[in-house]
């Protein structure tokens, strides 16, 4: 808050100086290039940063002033935390080629996954389908980055749960397969996360100023 205090004092209302902002793997994939790329030309007095993480993590980089704000999978309830609706993802299970049917795994008792670290809101999620379909145990491998996930689907190592976006290129090239999931299960929301008492900067309004017509694009 102190920090803060300082910023608003010294803001001249022009976007300047350092602005972190937090972000899925996926989300800045999918979403964030032309963001990143307009607001880069119109404000070059800017150094602008993404921070990748797991929704767990970004919350507390949040909570902790390392990030300005962040994308993160809904829904949040935290009471030092404003949020607001992003994108909306469609995930779906991906699996090796030769899986024609999720059954087809779910009925082994036993499933591996593939999937990122801890706090990651897709693996939870995808443990929640699983258990809703009767799995009774998981076998958990856990990788760095959503292009050795793939990788490891592809090879029959496991299943994983992406959108649909981040993983239709591969299927589109036969590496993989993907199985669409009812929406209840597989629609989700991203949300822009900030604190609620934090400092807002003209470089934070500049930027969700070139967020909104992206997010209207995507819609």
């Amino acid at each position: 808050l102190v920090a803060d205090a300082r910023r608003a004092v010294a803001d001249d209302g022009v976007p300047q100086g350092d602005l972190v902002i937090g972000s899925l793997e996926t989300t800045a994939a999918l979403h964030l290039s032309p963001v990143l790329t307009g607001f880069a030309a119109a404000h070059p007095g800017v150094d602008l940063a993404i921070r990748t993480g797991t929704t767990a993590e970004l919350i507390d980089d949040v909570l902790e002033g390392r990030v300005e704000g962040a994308f993160v999978c809904g829904p949040v309830d935290h009471p030092d935390v404003a949020f607001e609706t992003a994108f909306h993802e469609d995930l779906v299970a991906v699996t090796a080629p030769g899986v024609a049917d999720l059954r087809d795994l779910t009925a082994q008792g036993e499933v591996k996954i593939v999937v990122l670290r801890a706090g990651c809101s897709y693996r939870r999620k995808l443990e929640e389908i699983l258990a809703a379909r009767g799995v009774t145990g998981l076998r958990i491998l856990e990788f760095g980055t959503i292009e050795t996930i793939l990788g490891c689907a592809a090879a029959g190592l496991g299943v994983t749960l992406l959108p649909r976006g981040i993983a239709r290129g591969a299927a589109d090239q036969g590496r993989v397969r993907l199985h669409p999931l009812p929406a209840r299960e597989g629609r989700v929301t991203t949300l822009f996360i900030r604190r609620k008492d934090g400092y807002r900067a003209p470089a934070m309004a500049a930027f969700m100023n070139h967020l909104y017509p992206v997010r209207a694009a995507a819609e």
